[in-house]
């Protein structure tokens, strides 16, 4: 029992000193308590209509970034593929090249030395259709791949900057990502 009689000491010396340091500093309790209702009222509204829309739209790009990133990614990935198609292309030709000079130096064997001549002739001429086959899908392949590169470098860069590029803007950035990628 002492102790509950020390502790209402104790609460009684808080209450009145809290009055008196409200007093002290002028405190008018109903402005007090009505700012607070102010207040809470304000930060109610503000976290319902502003804050909740502030994190969806910080969602929205940050969810835009990563397609954009992914974009990128598939880039990357497409010009890896082509290339190494370029490659297989230009393989298959000079496998073919070479079998067409075995070919013909197995001709030349068997023919006069007219003949062989002719042959060899032949499958040289064909050698440097094949090179020229392969240099003109080499060079077609990297105009696709420069033209589609460009256009999902505007792609990306409109959906990450959220703005309609001008066609000076679009051809702008197609030259750059070009002259990058050459």
């Amino acid at each position: 029992m002492n102790h509950s009689v020390l502790f209402g000491s104790i609460g009684s010396d808080l209450v009145e000193m809290g009055k008196s340091t409200a007093r002290t500093f002028g405190v008018d309790w109903p402005h007090l308590i009505s700012q607070i209702i102010s207040f809470c009222i304000v930060a109610a509204l503000l976290y319902f209509f502003a804050y909740k829309r502030v994190l969806g739209i910080l969602e929205e790009r940050r969810q835009r970034i990563a397609e954009g990133l992914a974009n990128a990614e598939k880039i990357k990935t497409e010009l890896h593929r082509t290339e190494a198609a370029r490659l297989e292309v230009l393989n298959q030709a000079n496998t073919q090249a070479n079998k067409l000079i075995e070919e013909a130096r197995a001709a030349a064997n068997r023919v006069r030395e007219e003949e062989t001549q002719k042959a060899i002739a032949a499958a040289e001429q064909i050698i440097t259709k094949a090179r020229e086959a392969a240099a003109a899908d080499h060079a077609r392949m990297l105009t696709e791949l420069k033209r589609e590169v460009g256009r999902l470098v505007v792609q990306t860069t409109a959906t990450v900057t959220g703005k309609i590029l001008t066609p000076e803007d679009q051809k702008r950035l197609a030259e750059e990502t070009s002259r990058q990628i050459a």
